[in-house]
């Protein structure tokens, strides 16, 4: 099974998904897409890591997530994937993407368009239990600088395909879950 966890920032999403990969009885393995550029992402993973079981296996994937996920899925294993949020960002600003938003071009970054296009293919077919963490960006103001409108965009993009191909979508808000599919 597949499941989308959706929610804003500080919302509870990571704690429901890291709740629902300790209840499922399988395997599980945490793959994290965060890289800590700098204090504060420290202190963020670190948070993140003090709260999850030591039994539990740790990969580290900021940009090749569908080949991370293709390699560790097996039937008696739990994904938990935190978060596409930050691997999206990882991706914009690794290809052509965000400067290329920045110079008023259009999006031609093969790079951000394929990682997605992969993810997208991938999940229907992994074995086993995968749960995704997404930020829902959406419910804000259309940000002023081209970059963010680009990022707010490719993550609403990116959170509805994925949820068309997860059995599962819940929207997290305040510490509480609503499942949306």
């Amino acid at each position: 099974m597949r499941e989308l966890i959706l929610g804003g920032a500080r919302s509870g999403k990571s704690l429901l998904a890291e709740r629902r990969a300790g209840e499922c009885g399988l395997q599980v393995v945490y793959v994290a897409t965060a890289l800590a550029l700098d204090a504060e992402m420290s202190r963020r993973i670190e948070h993140h890591k003090a709260r999850r079981s030591p039994e539990w296996g740790l990969v580290v994937e900021p940009l090749d997530l569908a080949v991370a996920l293709r390699r560790h899925a097996a039937p008696g294993v739990c994904l938990l994937v935190d978060c596409l949020t930050l691997w999206l960002s990882n991706l914009l600003f690794a290809g052509d993407a965000a400067g290329q938003a920045e110079a008023g071009e259009a999006i031609r970054c093969q790079r951000l368009a394929g990682a997605t296009q992969a993810l997208v293919e991938l999940l229907p077919e992994l074995p086993g239990r995968i749960i995704l963490v997404s930020n829902e960006v959406g419910c804000g103001v259309v940000p002023m600088v081209p970059v963010s409108r680009l990022f707010a965009d490719e993550q609403g993009r990116l959170n509805q395909r994925v949820a068309a191909v997860c059995e599962r979508v819940t929207l997290v808000a305040a510490g509480l879950p609503l499942t949306l599919k």
